[in-house]
């Protein structure tokens, strides 16, 4: 966490924080991305039954993951052009 500096100013501080945040989502969305991607492959590819539901449990996984992700970015890109 990025605290006050007198050098910094408490709202350049602020905003740098905001920032971090940002690009640290914006890397676990992409992650995510990737993961969904390696899952939709590995349903594409497997034959044996246990091993297709547990395939569908992955991508459900990775689905919601990325879904939350991308509305917390959303919601923070709204946050930050109100402020």
């Amino acid at each position: 966490m990025i605290t006050f500096s007198p050098k910094l100013g408490k709202s350049k501080a602020k905003q740098i924080q905001d920032e971090i945040v940002q690009d640290e989502l914006l890397r676990e969305l992409l992650t995510t991305q990737q993961e969904l991607y390696s899952a939709y492959a590995d349903f594409e590819n497997v034959i044996d039954p246990d091993l297709i539901d547990s395939c569908i449990y992955q991508l459900k996984a990775a689905q919601l993951k990325y879904k939350f992700l991308l509305n917390r970015v959303k919601s923070e890109e709204k946050y930050l052009m109100d402020s």
